[in-house]
C-alpha cells in the first residue's frame, strides 16, 4: 500500500510538470502549490522527452509526404505549440533585459515587461534560424539522427535549466504570470540527472561521457552569465537556458556527426 501512494504520488509531480510547462491537458482536480511544484522540478526533463517526442513523430510523419525541411519546420512549430513557446517567452525577454539595462533592477524590471523589445526579437530569429539549421543538417546525414536529436536535446537542455534551482539564487519573488519552482532538493536533482542520462544510454549510449562534460560546460557558462548579470536565476533566465542549451545539443551532435562519431 505504501509503495502504491509512492507511485501515486510521482504520478501526481509528472501531471504537474506537464500541467506547468506545456498546454496537454491535465486532470483538473490535481492540487498545485509551491511545495508540489519545486518536487515536480525532477521530472522537467521527463517533459522535454514528451515534447521531444511528439515533435520528433510530428518530424518523421510530415517527412513521408513532404521535404525534410518542411517536416523540421513543423516539428518546430509542434515544440512551441506543446508548450505555448513558454521558452522561446523566457529567451526573448532575457535577451531584452541583459541588453537593455544597465543595472540589475533595469533588467529585471525590462524582464518583467510583455512588450517584445529588438533584443528579444533579434535572439528570437536567430535561435529559431539556427535551431532550423543544425537540424537540417543532420537530416542531411541521416534523417534517424535528426529524430533523435530532437529528444535529446529537449530532454537534456530542459535536465540543464532546471538544474540551476538547486545551486543559483532565485532574484525575483514575484512571477509575471505564473509561479515558479525556486527550491529544489538534492533527490529532486538526482532525480532530474538520472532522467536525462538514462535516455543518452538508450539514444547514444557510446556518448555518455561527452554528453557529462559538455553538460557541465554548458552549465558552469549559463551560470556565469546570469550571476554576472543579475545575480542568480528568473523564470525567463531558465527559459534562456532551455533554448541555448538545445542549440548546444543540436551542435555537438553535428560535430559528432561531422567527425564521423
Amino acid at each position: 500500500m505504501a509503495k502504491r501512494a509512492v507511485l501515486l504520488e510521482q504520478f501526481r509531480l509528472l501531471l504537474i510538470a506537464i500541467g506547468f510547462f506545456t498546454r496537454i491537458p491535465v486532470p483538473s482536480q490535481i492540487n498545485v502549490d509551491s511545495d508540489s511544484l519545486n518536487h515536480a522540478s525532477r521530472y522537467f526533463g521527463v517533459v522535454g522527452t514528451l515534447v521531444g517526442a511528439i515533435a520528433a513523430l510530428v518530424m518523421w510523419l510530415v517527412s513521408l509526404v513532404m521535404p525534410m525541411s518542411v517536416a523540421i519546420v513543423m516539428a518546430m512549430l509542434t515544440g512551441v505549440l506543446l508548450t505555448g513557446g513558454f521558452h522561446e517567452d523566457g529567451l526573448a525577454d532575457t535577451a531584452d533585459g541583459f541588453g537593455g539595462g544597465w543595472t540589475v533592477a533595469d533588467k529585471l524590471s525590462i524582464m518583467k515587461d510583455s512588450r517584445l523589445g529588438s533584443y528579444g526579437a533579434i535572439a528570437l530569429v536567430l535561435v529559431l534560424l539556427l535551431k532550423f539549421s543544425l537540424l537540417t543538417e543532420l537530416a542531411l546525414y541521416d534523417p534517424v539522427s535528426a529524430l533523435g536529436a530532437l529528444v535529446l536535446a529537449h530532454t537534456l537542455s530542459r535536465v540543464i535549466a532546471a538544474s540551476l534551482i538547486y545551486t543559483e539564487t532565485y532574484v525575483r519573488d514575484e512571477g509575471k504570470s505564473k509561479p515558479l519552482a525556486n527550491q529544489q532538493t538534492f533527490h529532486d536533482l538526482l532525480i532530474l540527472i538520472i532522467s536525462g542520462m538514462l535516455l543518452v544510454v538508450v539514444i547514444s549510449p557510446t556518448a555518455m561521457l561527452t554528453f557529462v562534460i559538455a553538460g557541465f560546460i554548458i552549465r558552469t557558462l549559463l551560470c556565469f552569465c546570469f550571476r554576472r548579470q543579475i545575480g542568480g536565476y528568473t523564470g525567463d533566465t531558465l527559459g534562456a537556458a532551455q533554448q541555448t542549451s538545445e542549440l548546444a545539443i543540436y551542435m555537438l551532435l553535428l560535430v559528432g556527426r561531422t567527425n564521423g562519431a
